[in-house]
């Protein structure tokens, strides 16, 4: 018979948890395993929500476990080092993302590419080596593996940073791996949201001349004023998306619904790379013969490496990006569900959970 959430493991812990595919998060006391040798345990200060959260809570990917605890955002400080753990000390500031584990031994473990392992473990909702589920970061604790905890730098904001834990990452690690990183580039972001608005400030901070593609008109003074891109186009306009033809470097695309994508092929010149980072499960229409006279190329990204992550924060720190956030407190959870499901946030939430969490 399987165990309770609750007496799984020795340290008892708190948090928020989806039951059903209702969606709906309410108080759920669980448990989390005592401080392993190479552990780090760390008490949760702020928690981003992430688009992911509310697929998983209301299993639209169709393998959720419940209950669930979500949450790869996450920001905190030190409260119990393992014995063996040499990178952190008691009081530090750390965050955990999306990762708590991988195998470490395989081809992409050995890059710094622990994101791309074939049994990586997710922060929430995936078994952990022991067999027991993962739980995330709308809780007042988390301990990991001190190999995916990430030294916060001192002068990054914790609330505010902690969206890039996710959203960050995944839109940096595209922009490097695929050389879109270098001052004078024309970069194209489509979709102005959790993840776009990072892929402006990233973009602008290497050098590039930025191009918005949204479907919202009202978005312009946000992309041209807000976050200084150099360029807005409303992608419904044919007559606007034909003056970008042949004009960018590089796109990196944010949207998580189904969307004409020749039209962005075209706005590349040369060897322009297109790179999807949203989730999008229906197949796109695409024709060869659009990428080859130009030599383009169509690609897919997700996060980061641990290696990587930690550079994206100390980038971060030493540009001045955070994300756009507002505040709530853990109650306010399911309203904030609601209102990100129809985009009414600028642009990410972020739980203040140290302040509104509270144990039974």
């Amino acid at each position: 018979m399987a165990k309770s959430p609750e007496s799984e493991h020795p340290v008892k812990a708190f948090g928020y948890a989806a039951r059903d595919v209702s969606g709906v998060l309410s108080p759920l006391t669980f448990s989390r395993r005592a401080t392993g040798d190479k552990d780090v345990r760390f008490k949760v200060l702020y928690c981003g929500i992430c688009h992911t959260d509310l697929h998983f809570s209301k299993n639209e990917w169709g393998f959720t476990t419940y209950p669930i605890t979500p949450g790869h955002e996450i920001v905190g400080v030190v409260t119990e080092i393992g014995s063996k753990v040499k990178k952190f000390k008691v009081g530090d500031k750390v965050g955990v993302g999306c990762l708590v584990g991988s195998c470490r031994s395989c081809e992409n473990c050995a890059k710094d590419l622990e994101n791309y392992c074939p049994q990586q473990i997710p922060t929430y909702g995936f078994l952990h080596y022991d067999g027991t589920r993962t739980y995330g970061g709308y809780s007042d604790h988390m301990v990991s593996d001190e190999h995916f905890v990430l030294r916060w730098p001192e002068n990054l904001p914790l609330d505010s940073g902690a969206p890039l834990l996710c959203a960050g990452i995944t839109t940096y690690s595209p922009l490097r791996h695929f050389g879109l990183d270098k001052p004078g580039l024309k970069i194209g972001v489509v979709g102005l949201g959790g993840l776009g608005h990072v892929a402006v400030k990233f973009a602008k901070a290497f050098g590039a001349e930025v191009t918005v593609f949204s479907t919202t008109p009202s978005k312009k003074q946000e992309a041209l004023e807000g976050l200084k891109a150099d360029h807005f186009i409303v992608s419904k306009d044919q007559e606007q998306m034909q003056s970008t033809v042949n004009s960018l470097d590089g796109i990196i695309d944010t949207v998580s619904a189904s969307h004409p994508i020749a039209p962005l092929v075209n706005a590349l010149k040369t060897d322009g790379k297109l790179v999807f980072v949203g989730a999008v499960f229906e197949p796109f229409e695409l024709t060869a013969v659009s990428l080859s006279p130009g030599r383009k190329m169509v690609a897919g990204s997700t996060i980061g490496g641990l290696k990587e992550t930690q550079e994206m924060l100390d980038f971060a720190a030493k540009h001045g990006i955070t994300a756009d956030i507002e505040l709530i407190p853990i109650d306010y959870v399911n309203t904030a569900m609601g209102r990100m499901l129809k985009s009414d946030v600028k642009y990410r939430f972020v739980i203040d959970v140290a302040n509104s969490l509270k144990a039974p």
